[in-house]
């Protein structure tokens, strides 16, 4: 099964974070996970916040 912090370790490596894996970001914190897990979406969003890494749903709506 896959893990919030694989979904984060792809979206910093390529700096994208596609529709399909926000979507799978949703499911996965209406679970139950780990510390770790808990982290690495925390790195996400700050990454996201200083542009590191780009949001497909965000470029769609014109929101950058």
């Amino acid at each position: 099964m896959i893990r919030i912090r694989d979904v984060v370790k792809q979206a910093l490596a390529t700096g994208y974070l596609s529709l399909e894996a926000e979507n799978q970001l949703r499911r996965l914190l209406s679970t139950q996970y780990d510390w770790e897990d808990f982290n690495a979406f925390v790195i996400l969003q700050e990454a996201a916040m200083s542009g590191k890494v780009k949001q497909e749903s965000r470029e769609r709506c014109g929101i950058n």
